[in-house]
């Protein structure tokens, strides 16, 4: 089991980029931590639970003792290695099994990420919003159909309360293994996953992030450490396409 490493706080430039990393457990990462995950990457930070810049080693999050590899680290390596002259802040806000509507304004969810973001912005500017989300939403038809609406009402209220109506979206596919996944099942994951490959369409600069070929941890649920690095990866890129 993995838990955030609180390493010493450094003081970071002035000028990041700041990154909000929202959604459920396959945005936390449940993938599992090696030595190449924690090795710090240049120019590239992470804001710890207690608000401080340390260098964005996994587990980013915290959510629980499972928190390992997410998709934070490789999206941000790929923007550092387009651009040497930009640093990169990560603010990690993702809570493992929590629908859409756990997330809605006004709610724990919602406003824990506002003040974090906030606390950020004191030593950067928002430049973007990984989110991914979408299993706890796919056991019931209802939920799944209404998706992309309730998706585009949450973008829509938390760029108004950032003060960043264009500040680019990258939203990332559910794992296709859900498909055929057996007891305790997702009988809606092709439901969501048909909901968010229109977020582009539906959702003002917005990206969506293909998951085709990831492999699990062994639970049919969670993406593993090789999967969520290339997923960073492909998160990255979609940024770059908005950006």
């Amino acid at each position: 089991m993995a838990v955030q490493t609180i390493l010493p706080a450094q003081p970071a430039p002035a000028n990041l980029q700041v990154f909000l990393l929202i959604g459920q457990s396959n945005m936390v990462g449940r993938g599992i931590v090696e030595a190449q995950d924690r090795e710090p990457i240049a120019r590239v930070w992470a804001q710890n639970k207690n608000l401080q810049w340390q260098p964005a080693v996994d587990p980013l999050h915290w959510d629980n003792a499972n928190a390992g590899v997410g998709v934070g680290r490789s999206f941000a390596r790929l923007l550092a290695h387009a651009n040497s002259n930009v640093h990169i802040g990560l603010v990690p806000a993702a809570v493992g099994g929590t629908s859409i509507q756990q997330w809605a304004p006004g709610g724990t969810l919602y406003t824990e990420a506002l003040r974090r973001v906030r606390a950020a912005l004191a030593t950067g500017t928002l430049r973007g919003i990984l989110w991914h989300q979408g299993e706890a939403d796919s056991k019931v038809e209802e939920t799944a159909r209404g998706h992309l609406q309730r998706l585009g009402m949450f973008f829509d209220t938390l760029r108004a309360d950032f003060g960043a109506p264009d500040v680019p979206v990258v939203v990332g596919e559910i794992g296709e293994f859900l498909y055929t996944r057996g007891a305790g099942g997702y009988p809606f994951a092709l439901a969501i996953n048909e909901q968010l490959a229109l977020t582009p369409v539906a959702i003002f600069r917005a990206a969506f992030v293909s998951s085709a070929g990831f492999g699990h941890i062994g639970d049919e649920l969670h993406f593993n450490a090789e999967a969520q690095r290339e997923f960073g990866r492909r998160y990255g890129l979609a940024f770059l396409s908005l950006d």
